[in-house]
This record gives structure tokens, sequence and C-alpha cells, in this order.
């Protein structure tokens, strides 16, 4: 086995694997180059740790910037958003659009010099307990090579979205209309008039459904469980930033009681409108089943108003 050392570590050729190349990392491997990705490898560069970031797309933050619609803004405040060791431009508004968040984020790549390997998709990670080494293949590139990365340490950056999840719908190959994902809507603009079902009453499906009746369309909401609908903000403050601020002193069910009553203040009795609130509180239902609450943009607004239907 020979070494030739490269600038990332150390290139290692083993006649034994065929069109295989390996390469020795020194520091940390991180495998994303989202916004966990980007803050973990700035911060370990602090520490004058080295890193190499692999990611699979073409960019940094790719689900950001291929994967959301126009309108998409951040629903929590940017002070709850911001990276280590950076903070977003004063200039910025309190919920920066995705526009301005990939722009925040290209910044901060460029600050601290991170520069991610891109093309790299992994195929397989394997730690080899004979070396004490995690053994990384990828598959990628301009001639769409296989790679070997070995580290002492693996961060794995994902993200918990990255794959969409389209459902097997009797009826669907009948269908004969358009059917989106999510993840490949952009705007409203090409379905104005024309009657749109949603299905999936998260965050996302609520603001497209909003999207669409901006660019007058005909939407419908398919509601299959039970909901928990917050306001974004509550007497001017953020409901996120209230919520933190409680728990830092109060039990979960003490902190979820409190949303529940000012979520009804502000909204109204969601139930009526088709919206059935969980027997579980919206932080205690977070953290025992995963389930993030909605922050309503303006879609209440459109369900009550009858332009936008729940079924």
């Amino acid at each position: 086995m020979e070494f030739v050392t490269e600038t990332l570590g150390k290139r290692i050729h083993d006649p034994y694997v065929e069109e295989t190349r390996c390469l020795m990392i020194p520091g940390p491997i991180i495998v994303g180059s989202g916004p966990s990705g980007l803050a973990t490898a700035a911060c370990l560069k602090s520490r004058d740790i080295p890193s190499l970031i692999l990611e699979r797309s073409t960019c940094i933050a790719s689900l950001w910037q291929h994967k959301t619609y126009d309108r998409l803004r951040l629903h929590l405040p940017k002070d709850f958003c911001e990276l280590p060791l950076m903070p977003f431009p004063s200039s910025y508004p309190t919920y920066p659009t995705k526009q301005q968040f990939v722009q925040y984020l290209e910044s901060y790549a460029e600050h601290f010099d991170l520069k991610p390997v891109f093309n790299q998709t992994v195929e397989e990670a394997k730690f080899d307990r004979r070396c004490g080494l995690w053994r990384v293949r990828t598959t990628g590139g301009k001639k769409d090579e296989t790679m070997e990365y070995v580290s002492r340490w693996l961060v794995v950056a994902t993200g918990e979205n990255a794959e969409e999840v389209m459902p097997e719908i009797d009826g669907i190959p009948d269908f004969g209309g358009p059917i989106l994902h999510t993840s490949s809507y952009k705007s409203g603009e090409i379905f104005s008039e024309k009657k749109i079902l949603v299905v999936g009453c998260g965050n996302s499906g609520m603001e497209v459904c909003l999207d669409l009746c901006n660019f007058n369309a005909l939407p419908s909401l398919v509601v299959r469980d039970s909901v928990h609908v917050l306001p974004q903000e509550m007497l001017g403050i953020s409901t996120f930033g209230i919520s933190t601020s409680l728990l830092k002193w109060f039990p979960v069910h003490v902190v979820d009681r409190f949303l529940l009553r000012m979520s009804r203040l502000v909204l109204g009795d969601t139930d009526r409108l088709g919206l059935v609130r969980p027997k579980l509180g919206p932080l205690e239902r977070k953290i025992k089943c995963g389930k993030t609450p909605v922050l309503d943009v303006g879609t209440l607004a459109k369900i009550r108003s009858g332009h936008i239907k729940v079924h």
C-alpha cells in the first residue's frame, strides 16, 4: 500500500480494490452541507480542527435552494435561526425570506472558508472496529467514480426532511391531472382559477394553500390527523420565543396549557374549522411524537372566509 500526501490528507492506493480511491481525513467527515453541517464545520475550524464536508448536490443548502416554494420565509425569528459565531445582518427582517437565508448561508461558508466536496453521494458508512476508523464510501464527481474517505469521526448532518414521501393513494393512476409534491411546488401562479387538492396540513401544506389563494386558485385541504395550530406571534412576541422563555421556569404541561389558552384567544376554536386539536399539548406532542405544531401565517383567515375548504 502506498501513500501520496494531498491537501486533505493521504490518498491511499490499494491494489486489491478496483477503481476505488481512498483518502485518509485527519479530522471529522461531515455528511451534508446544510445549516447543521456548515455550523459543525465552522465550530470545529474555530478550534483549529480540520474537517471534510461531503455534499451530494452541487451547492450548499440544496434543500433550501431547490426544494422550497418561492414565498417561504423562516417561521421563527432570525435570532433563533442564526448559526454559531455569525449573526444575521442587522438589515434583515425578523423573518428572513428564503433568498435571504440562502445568502446568509453562502456568506457564512465564505466567511469560514468552508469548501464542501460536491457531487458526492454517500452510499455506505461503516465503522471498522479493527482499526477504529469510519469508512465512508461515495459515488459521484465528474467521472462518477467511487471514493472511500477514512476518518476517526463521522458527523451525519443530512436533515430530517431531505427525502420526499409520496403516499400510495387509490385512484392516482386514473386521475389524469398533474400531481406535485411540495418539494417541487414553487408558486400558485400556474394554478390560477383551478381546483387544487392539498394533502397534508403541516406547515408546508397550510402555507401552500395560502399561496394558492393569493393566486386565485381554489384549494381544498385534506386533514387526516389532529393538529395543533398556534399563532406565529402572541402580543407582538414570537410564540416560539415565549415558549422557550417559559420552559426555563415551568414544566412542559404548564407551558402547553398557557399556549393553548392564548391560541384560543388569538385564533378562536380551530375545531370548528375542521382542525381538531390532539389530546397532548403542542410541546409535549413534539417531544413524545416528533409532531411539529403549525404556526399560522394567514391560512386560518382564508379557511374562515371559505377560500380554503377543509375535509
